[in-house]
This record gives C-alpha cells, sequence and structure tokens, in this order.
C-alpha cells in the first residue's frame, strides 16, 4: 500500500519542510490530475516535502503518478481507492489511507475529487493540521437520478465537517454550496486555475494539420474532451452532418492533446457540466477562438462576444449558430482569439493560482 511513497529520512533540512500529501482517486488524467502535476511541479521544494497517492485507475505512463516520478515527486498507490462506490472496498479504502497518514504524518492533507475527499477526510479528521479539499466541478451536479444525487449532497454536506477548507475553481460551485448548507470547519475559497501560457509547446497550424491528417483548406471546428456524457459530445457530434463545410476533429485520451489546438479554427466546448475547464485556457492560449456552453466556471471565463462566445448547453442549434456566426465574420474570430490569450495572461496566470495556494499552506503553523 503507498508502496513507492519514500521515508522522510534523518536529513534535518528535511525537518523543517511543510509535508503535503496529495491524495486523488485516480491517475488517470483529468482535470484534478493536471491541477496536482500543476501545483506540485511548481511549489517551492526547499519548503515544502511532498507526495502524492492515488487510486489504480489510469495508472499508467500516461499518468499522473508516472509523470510525476519523472519530475521526483514522491508518489504512491492507494489500491482501494475506486470511483465506483462500493462499500467494503471504500472501507478497506479508509484503513488504507489512515496507515499512510500514519506512515507520512503529513502538515497539510490536500484532497481532490469526491471519493478521495470522502475518504481522506473520513481517515484524517483530528489527526492532521490541516484538511484541505479541492473539487473541481461537484459530483451532485452530474446527470444522476435524484435519489443518487440526494446521497452526494448528503455525502459531501456530511464530510464537509471533517475538512477544513473546501476550494472551488468556480465561483458558482461555492455560492451553491453555501446555499446547500456545505460548511466545512474554516471555509468555502474560490480560487481559479491557472496556466503559463508561454510555455505551453504548440505545434504551428501545418505541422498540427498533419498530425491529424488534415488538409489545407478544412475548416476545423475541434475539441479536446474525453467521451463523458457531461462533455456533451453527442451534442457536437450533430453538427458535422448539417454544416457540410466544416471539418469536426474530437481529441480523446491523447497525451499532450493540446499541442495540436493550432490546427482548429474554431475550440468548442460543448460540455453540460463543468468545473473550471483546463482546455478552455489553453484553447485561448493557443489563440483560437471559443464557443463554450454556459456551465460551471465557464461564464466567470468568457464574456461573450469579446473574449468567447457563450451557449446554452444541450443545444446543437446553438453550436451551429455560433460556428456559422464566426464562419462569416473573420474580425470577430481574430478579437476573440485575440482577448482570449489577454485573458489567460492577466486573470488565469499558473503565478496567480500557486500564490494563493501557497497563502493557503502558509497560514497553518
Amino acid at each position: 500500500m503507498a508502496d513507492r511513497i519514500m521515508a522522510a529520512g534523518n536529513n534535518k533540512k528535511m525537518d523543517i519542510k511543510k509535508k503535503i500529501l496529495f491524495l486523488v482517486t485516480q491517475s488517470e488524467f483529468g482535470g484534478a490530475q493536471r491541477f496536482i502535476y500543476n501545483l506540485v511541479t511548481n511549489l517551492n521544494q526547499d519548503k515544502y516535502s511532498i507526495a502524492v497517492a492515488a487510486g489504480l485507475e489510469g495508472d499508467n505512463e500516461n499518468g499522473l503518478l508516472f509523470a510525476l516520478e519523472k519530475k521526483g515527486i514522491d508518489t504512491g498507490h492507494l489500491r482501494y481507492l475506486r470511483r465506483s462506490i462500493n462499500p467494503f472496498f471504500d472501507f478497506l479504502g479508509v484503513i488504507e489511507i489512515l496507515k499512510l497518514i500514519k506512515k507520512e504524518k503529513p502538515d497539510i492533507l490536500f484532497l481532490c475529487s469526491s471519493k478521495a475527499g470522502f475518504l481522506g477526510s473520513w481517515a484524517g479528521k483530528n489527526k492532521i493540521k490541516k484538511v484541505i479539499y479541492r473539487i473541481g466541478g461537484w459530483t451532485f451536479n452530474d446527470p444522476w437520478p435524484k435519489w443518487k444525487k440526494k446521497l452526494y449532497i448528503w455525502i459531501e454536506k456530511i464530510s464537509a465537517g471533517w475538512k477544513d477548507y473546501i476550494i472551488n475553481n468556480a465561483e458558482s460551485d461555492k455560492q451553491q454550496a453555501i446555499k446547500i448548507g456545505i460548511k466545512p470547519q474554516r471555509g468555502i475559497l474560490t480560487i481559479y486555475n491557472g496556466i503559463d501560457a508561454d510555455k505551453l509547446k504548440f505545434l504551428n497550424k501545418g505541422e498540427a494539420g498533419n498530425f491529424l491528417r488534415l488538409n489545407n483548406s478544412d475548416f476545423v471546428v475541434g475539441t479536446i474532451a474525453n467521451d463523458y456524457p457531461t462533455k456533451g459530445l453527442k451534442y457536437l457530434r450533430e453538427v458535422e452532418g448539417k454544416l457540410q463545410d466544416i471539418k469536426l476533429v474530437i481529441l480523446s485520451n491523447i497525451p499532450d492533446a493540446y499541442k495540436y489546438l493550432k490546427a482548429f479554427d474554431i475550440f468548442v466546448l460543448s460540455s453540460v457540466k463543468e468545473g473550471f475547464p483546463w482546455v478552455i485556457l489553453e484553447a485561448m492560449s493557443a489563440g483560437v477562438p471559443i464557443i463554450a456552453t454556459k456551465v460551471g466556471a465557464i461564464p466567470e471565463i468568457i464574456q461573450n462576444n469579446e473574449n468567447g462566445i457563450l451557449i446554452e448547453p444541450k443545444s446543437p442549434k446553438a453550436i451551429i449558430d455560433a460556428v456559422k456566426l464566426l464562419m462569416d465574420n473573420k474580425d470577430l474570430m481574430r478579437k476573440l482569439a485575440i482577448n482570449g490569450r489577454k485573458t489567460v495572461i492577466e486573470k488565469f496566470n499558473l503565478e496567480k493560482m500557486i500564490n494563493r495556494y501557497v497563502e493557503l499552506f502558509e497560514s497553518t503553523n
């Protein structure tokens, strides 16, 4: 259990470091994993001793743990931490996490994703100086049956008291939590995602198009998304048959898919549920005009007709109308592309995100 995490050792310098243990439900790259990677690889290693543990799902050479190992970050497996609800495995998961906490003795337990948030806070309550739960979109907002939504709300409300802070990456999610009575010990905060636009290594339009086997004459409408129901890809797929002059490209489960964004003339995010999608920041950084649904933090990122176009979710017609608008207005496309990149650099940059979390870590004595 957690077999790859290394002991702290006897180095006196290590003793003064603040120890942070990150837990996430699975290693397969998604929003939570992207967040952890960006945060831990940019923290000052002279000030923080960091370990990251994840469930076995998605643990391969394209997963989070493998990527962190290459950066010299201590990592470990949690064999019983799984996405699906199973009382037997979940109980074993709590015991497994409890043993890990006793071994690592972290100053801060940092939990990402719903299952890790529940089991981790259960195991860590009253044992750690600070328990932080960062959630990139509430699970109860997924398209579940009513009973399941109520179950997830109950779980979040019960476990909130085991956490010191809950971090949302969307102000709308924070306000929703307050409204339904999710109350951690110290408070709920909003910290937006951030990236370093200048460090993203995009292929140029020709190179990206060649990789995707596109013709120079293609007008490309594209997206990057896992094929989950919440991503609304079925609505986007309807566009291709109704707009004859476009080439639709959907990139799923491709490592570093952002590299190919410059192949797109328009980027569309058709999600029916989101937290704060990293891919919008990547597309803006690439200078690609954005069409995105009004869900999650997206309206907090995009100002309609200024740095992107906002549309209603679950509406192929809304996607089609927005694509037509941009195809017929090249000046608007250029405006959105320029303003989008400016938005990332000024408002959603990596330095701002890192500084907010460091402030939170340093408030622990």
